[in-house]
């Protein structure tokens, strides 16, 4: 049901897809749908939790191998989400227009609330700090939630624009050294 859904998301987007075209897609029943399902929003919310896997396994790879400065390695963190999320870019700019109409409670996970990628952000900067690239009392999550911020607003790029994951990647470089500025030790 979930390949289903996925799959109709990405083709035709979410709006346009009915819990009706997921059942048909899927082989089974509307009902079967909402035994397991409250509704669309959630149904989205567990396709995208489903892939993270996937993300989460090129991340796994990369990350123990990052060398140089945190803010070159925030780079190729987000650098690699880029990558991984324009794959699906449709599913995933449906993820975050579907997000920002959700409300609390609908077994939906709201965008921004991925707690991995939160620790691994935290845990680069972290090492910064250690290291002495950045200010002892720099505020690390409001430097994490500016950046994740950054981070869904270039979507609209590709969106819109039809820039691809290169053209993001770039944006996202620049966005991340301007907040290095004001983080980095003196």
């Amino acid at each position: 049901m979930l390949a289903a859904a996925r799959d109709l998301f990405q083709e035709i987007g979410y709006d346009e897809t009915t819990i009706r075209m997921i059942a048909e897609r899927a082989g089974v029943s509307v009902g079967s749908v909402f035994t397991t399902f409250s509704g669309k929003a959630e149904i989205l919310s567990q396709v995208m939790e489903d892939r993270l896997d996937g993300l989460y396994a090129e991340l796994d790879q990369l990350v123990p191998h990052l060398r140089g400065l945190a803010v070159d390695r925030l780079r190729s963190i987000m650098a690699v989400h880029y990558g991984f999320e324009t794959r699906r870019l449709r599913l995933f700019v449906a993820y975050i227009g579907a997000s920002y109409g959700w409300s609390p409670g609908e077994g939906v996970i709201p965008l921004g609330r991925n707690a991995r990628l939160q620790t691994m952000l935290r845990d680069v900067l972290a090492g910064g700090i250690e290291r002495g690239e950045i200010r002892p009392d720099a505020d690390v999550q409001t430097f994490i939630d500016v950046l994740l911020a950054s981070y869904v607003w270039n979507y609209r790029r590709a969106s819109h624009e039809g820039a691809g994951a290169p053209d993001l990647i770039a944006q996202m470089d620049r966005q991340i050294g301007l907040l290095f500025d004001g983080v980095a030790a003196r």
